[in-house]
């Protein structure tokens, strides 16, 4: 079932859609821009864990090397 306006509803319409558009399209690109920052922030954190955990293991490997050079017959 077709409702039909009046033609004063109609333009008071496409005028209101028309302000609402640049409003609902900053919305949407803000939502886009945090999703792109939470994304960054991730890895981010995933780079860091991994780098940490290399260091670790460099630190740990050196110094078992370091105490095998230092002790041969142990």
């Amino acid at each position: 079932m077709t409702q039909s306006h009046s033609k004063s509803r109609q333009t008071a319409e496409i005028a209101f859609n028309s302000l609402q558009a640049p409003f609902f399209a900053k919305n949407h690109a803000m939502d886009e821009l945090e999703a792109i920052t939470q994304s960054r922030d991730a890895k981010t954190q995933r780079l860091r864990e991994a780098r940490q955990a290399k260091e670790l293991a460099d630190q740990a490997a050196a110094t078992s090397a370091l105490l095998a050079k230092r002790n041969p017959m142990r």
